[in-house]
């Protein structure tokens, strides 16, 4: 394993936990209490990766995001935080206190635990003698219960200088349980001149470089009220690192694979340090443990995927290519040996009604190159197709009830037939895919992509492609899922309204998604 000391200025899991005293909990600085001279809540508050009886809860104290150190002191900072059953926090079950380190940008992750199952929480910090606007969590179903019904939201790509963040201003309104980002939540790029809202800074490398790019895409507040509305399930993809990165090779050929690891080390703690993630996801270094899974009682297990930290370089030199056999190699691999056992494992275990991959790029093998020829995104999953068709082998040998995919990365929706059409006797429909758009990634959209006819006849088993801005939002019953591709006509400018492109249902032992 890559030695986690080697970026300059990160924290290893060990320093975290003996800094913090393991728990987090009833730590004061030998200072005594801070007052801060300005308001430190400027990237608001989050809640994520629920469990039956609890949640995490983040905030950073950042008064002023941009700078080097959020504008906060180099010491430690106590913050109070408490959780209650009512909005109006008149019932409060659980409280406790906090240390914000400089050394993770004095962010904050507190887990409470024995909470009740399957209801709504609200949440707030208070530090320097200052409170937090106020978050809604909730709590998962208790483990084996039927789960009742489920309203997500599946998000991805938001790029800060490409347009506004008004999907996220109508998700909010939309009294989803769990928003599912399955990444692109910082685009890591410098600035350019005549963007509508330009990126501050360099194209991020470093530490502080990262840190600054989470202060401004956090601020914005369409983006902050939708954290404090829900918890959230996230995996980074690439632009939260480098664009098409594969394991420790980057898109730059010529960079070394030290110095790659270097920047994933700093890249990785600024993703951790502003997501509301468990200590269990805690960089070490350049490593960082992202996949993981969620049960939703017996209705929906949700396996999060990394797509990026063990992958293989990409074949063919990356890009949209024609089959050949290296998209065959058995030693390609977009999981890694660990993470597919792992998943079969977990799959082959499942009790669920509906099995989720939450993951980052498409699965279907679609023909990028309407009309003749033939190619694929080597970036995606037919990019890797030995390992595709090993998981769809797996998926119809186990008999694993209810695939779903959930995927983004391309900044269009899809909604796919997962198709067996490399084995006899006949194709076979296994598993459904939903494919969001992005937020805001490549500005305005449009309803209807140029060549839609030929692509759809190109590639049968695509149900609906379209290229607006949105998001997807599904409400999951043991007796069906129902996919609406939510759509807004234009970013460059605030103030778009929404509606609903095309919805489509998927039925228990009928995979594939077809019109509501």
């Amino acid at each position: 394993m890559p030695d986690p000391t080697t970026t300059a200025g990160a924290f290893t899991r060990r320093s975290f936990l003996a800094a913090a005293g393991g728990a987090l909990l009833s730590c004061r600085s030998a200072s005594g209490p801070l007052l801060l001279a300005e308001y430190p809540f400027r990237l608001g508050v989050a809640s994520g990766d629920p469990s039956p009886d609890g949640f995490v809860l983040w905030t950073r104290l950042a008064p002023r995001p941009l700078e080097p150190e959020g504008g906060m002191p180099p010491e430690p900072v106590e913050v109070d935080w408490e959780v209650a059953e009512d909005e109006r926090f008149a019932s409060v079950v659980r409280r406790g206190r906090a240390r914000a380190l400089p050394e993770l940008a004095h962010s904050v992750h507190v887990e409470p635990e024995g909470l009740a199952p399957g209801r709504p929480y609200w949440y707030r910090f208070r530090a320097g003698g200052v409170e937090s606007p106020a978050g809604r969590t909730r709590t998962l179903p208790p483990p084996g219960s039927p789960g009742g019904r489920l309203r997500l939201a599946l998000a991805s790509c938001q790029h800060f200088e490409q347009g506004y963040f008004t999907a996220y201003e109508h998700m909010a309104r939309e009294d989803v349980d769990l928003v599912v980002h399955v990444g692109d939540y910082i685009y890591e790029q410098a600035g350019q001149p005549g963007r509508l809202r330009r990126h501050a800074g360099p194209e991020c490398t470093t530490l502080q470089g990262y840190r600054a790019r989470y202060g401004q895409y956090k601020s914005d507040p369409a983006l902050m009220a939708m954290h404090a509305a829900a918890p959230w399930l996230v995996a980074p993809d690439d632009h939260e690192f480098d664009n098409n990165c594969a394991g420790a090779v980057s898109e730059e050929k010529a960079v070394s694979p030290s110095d790659f690891l270097r920047r994933r080390a700093a890249a990785y703690q600024a993703y951790y340090e502003h997501m509301p993630l468990r200590r269990a996801s805690l960089p070490a270094g350049p490593d960082m443990q992202i996949y993981r899974r969620i049960a939703w009682g017996r209705l929906a297990e949700f396996f999060v995927l990394d797509t990026r930290q063990y992958r293989t370089d990409q074949p063919s030199g990356d890009g949209n290519k024609p089959p050949s056999p290296e998209v065959l190699d058995p030693r390609g691999t977009l999981l890694g040996a660990a993470q597919r056992g792992w998943l079969e494992d977990g799959l082959a275990r499942s009790p669920a009604a509906w099995n989720v991959l939450a993951q980052q790029v498409m699965f279907a093998r679609v023909d990028r190159l309407p009309g003749e020829g033939v190619t694929h995104s080597m970036d995606q999953w037919p990019g890797y197709e030995h390992e595709r068709r090993g998981l769809l082998r797996f998926l119809e040998e186990r008999r694993i009830a209810n695939a779903v995919v959930l995927s983004g990365d391309i900044h269009t929706n899809w909604a796919n037939d997962l198709v067996a059409d490399f084995d006899p006797p006949a194709p076979r429909v296994l598993a459904s895919e939903f494919v969001g758009t992005s937020i805001s990634s490549g500005g305005d959209g449009a309803a209807s992509p140029r060549d839609l006819g030929r692509l759809l006849a190109d590639n049968p088993f695509v149900r609906f492609h379209n290229a607006e801005r949105g998001y997807v939002r599904c409400d999951v019953e043991a007796t069906s899922w129902r996919a609406d591709f939510r759509t807004i006509p234009y970013v460059l400018k605030p103030g778009a309204p929404i509606a609903t492109r095309a919805s489509f249902v998927v039925e228990p032992g009928r995979p594939g998604p077809r019109p509501a």
